[in-house]
C-alpha cells in the first residue's frame, strides 16, 4: 500500500482525537503492532482497512484515496458544552460526512418537518436515535456525527454549523412557531434530498426510526434519550461513544441478539 496511506491514518487519528491504544483495541492488535502500521512497517489487511474507514466515518474508497479528504471544521461554542473556563473545542468532520449529514437532514425534514411537534430539539433526538440505532444494528456509522451529553439530552455537535450553511445556501428555511405554550424553532426544506448519498438500507432504517419516534414531542424524546445507556454513562459535556450502544437495556435496544446465538 502507498506510504501516504499510513501518514493519512495517523493524521485522521489525530484529527479525531483517537489514541493509538484505542485504535489498536478496535483492530484487535497490540499497540506496538498498531504503531508499526502508522510507521508503514506493517501492511494493513483488507478487514483492518475497512474497520478503520468505518471508525473514521469514511467510505472505503475515500479511505484509500491518495489525498486526505477536505475537512469541514466545526467550532463548538462554550455555552453548548455548558462548561466554564474551557477552551473552544474544534471538531473535524470529513466533508463526505457533512454532505451525508445534510442529505439525511433534508430527507427527515421532507418526511416530518411539517409536523407540529418537530422542532429543533426533537430533530436533535431523532438524529441521535437514527445514528445510534444504526450503529447498534449494523456496527457501522450512518452520518458519522458526534453527539455531546448536555442537560437536554444528546446534541449533534455538527448541527448548528451545518444548518447555518444550509440556510445561507437556501436549502432550508428557519421559521419560528408555537407548540402549545412553548416557542419552537423549526426548519423546512427548500430542496429535495439527494438520495444518491444514501443506501437503500440507510433510507429504510431512517424511515423505521421516524415511524417509531417522530410522533413524540420534544419532552418525550428527551426523557426517552435520558434513559438510554449511551447518555446515562457519560459526563456532562462529553462526546457520547457509539460503542456504549451495545450495553443498552431492552427498552432501547433495537437489535435481536438472541438471533445471533
Amino acid at each position: 500500500m502507498a506510504k501516504n496511506l499510513y501518514k493519512k491514518i495517523k493524521l485522521l487519528r489525530e484529527q479525531n482525537k483517537f489514541s493509538q491504544e484505542y485504535l489498536a483495541k478496535k483492530l484487535e492488535l497490540s499497540r506496538p503492532t498498531y504503531i508499526q502500521i502508522e510507521k508503514g512497517e506493517r501492511e494493513l489487511t483488507v478487514t483492518e482497512a475497512e474497520k478503520l474507514a468505518s471508525i473514521f466515518g469514511l467510505s472505503t474508497e475515500d479511505f484509500f484515496r491518495e489525498n486526505t479528504p477536505d475537512q469541514y471544521d466545526i467550532l463548538l461554542e462554550r455555552d453548548v458544552l455548558e462548561k466554564e473556563n474551557k477552551n473552544d473545542i474544534r471538531i473535524v468532520m470529513p466533508r463526505a460526512n457533512v454532505k451525508k449529514f445534510r442529505e439525511v437532514l433534508l430527507y427527515m425534514l421532507s418526511k416530518i418537518g411539517a409536523k407540529p411537534n418537530v422542532g429543533e430539539t426533537a430533530l436533535y433526538k431523532l438524529l441521535y436515535f437514527i445514528d445510534f440505532d444504526f450503529y447498534e444494528k449494523f456496527e457501522a456509522q450512518l452520518t458519522g456525527a458526534q453527539y455531546i451529553k448536555n442537560h437536554y439530552g444528546p446534541t449533534p455537535v455538527e448541527f448548528k454549523k451545518v444548518i447555518e450553511d444550509m440556510e445561507q445556501k437556501g436549502e432550508v428555511e428557519r421559521v419560528r412557531s408555537k407548540y402549545f405554550q412553548y416557542d419552537q424553532k423549526k426548519y423546512l426544506p427548500r430542496r429535495e434530498p439527494d438520495l444518491r448519498n444514501l443506501s437503500a438500507r440507510e433510507i429504510k432504517h431512517i424511515d423505521e426510526v421516524l415511524a417509531r419516534l417522530s410522533d413524540k414531542n420534544a419532552n418525550e424524546l428527551t426523557s426517552y434519550s435520558h434513559s438510554d445507556v449511551p447518555w446515562k454513562v457519560h459526563k456532562q459535556g462529553e462526546i457520547i461513544s457509539y460503542e456504549s450502544v451495545f450495553y443498552r437495556d431492552p427498552e432501547h435496544s433495537i437489535r435481536n441478539y438472541d438471533d445471533e446465538l
